[in-house]
């Protein structure tokens, strides 16, 4: 099953990050791929998390799918859970975590793992999927550069 991990320090708190990954309503506007994000439902919890289930289409070139996830956003411990629902993967885990690191800094955590139904979309998506998920990381702090007006990245990926 392929999957990807990067853990990058950011000059963005944690808190920052976190609200900024938590806004898939504005993900077409920078996440590679993502071409298009409709929020079926929000359920907010007591306890400060709040789920999530929404439909994501995905485009590259002739090829387009959409799939249907829950998102657990968990504020109090500053991470994020996506999981699969429908679509065209067998499966589908995304995890990103939020660690304060001093004033305006934070280590963010990404770790996602799919797998396709197909053979066929595997084929055609799984190396542009791979691709892809290595950009994920810094489209994130690019944006936050742009929302939240501060400097470049520090830090390395793994």
């Amino acid at each position: 099953m392929p999957q990807f991990a990067s853990k990058r320090r950011v000059r963005h708190g944690a808190s920052e990050m976190f609200d900024l990954v938590a806004d898939v309503e504005r993900y077409p506007e920078f996440v590679p791929l993502c071409s298009a994000l409709k929020v079926r439902q929000r359920m907010p919890k007591a306890d400060g998390v709040e789920v999530v289930v929404a439909d994501m289409t995905v485009s590259f070139k002739l090829v387009r799918e959409s799939f249907t996830s829950r998102v657990t956003l968990d504020r109090p411990n500053l991470k994020i859970l996506v999981e699969y629902l429908q679509g065209p993967f067998r499966s589908l885990e995304n995890r990103w975590t939020f660690e304060p690191k001093g004033e305006g800094a934070c280590d963010v955590g990404f770790f996602i793992s799919y797998e396709f139904k197909s053979r066929v979309l595997a084929v055609l998506m799984g190396g542009m999927f791979d691709t892809a998920f290595q950009k994920f990381a810094s489209a994130f702090e690019a944006r936050a550069d742009q929302v939240y007006g501060r400097g470049a990245v520090r830090g390395s990926a793994s």
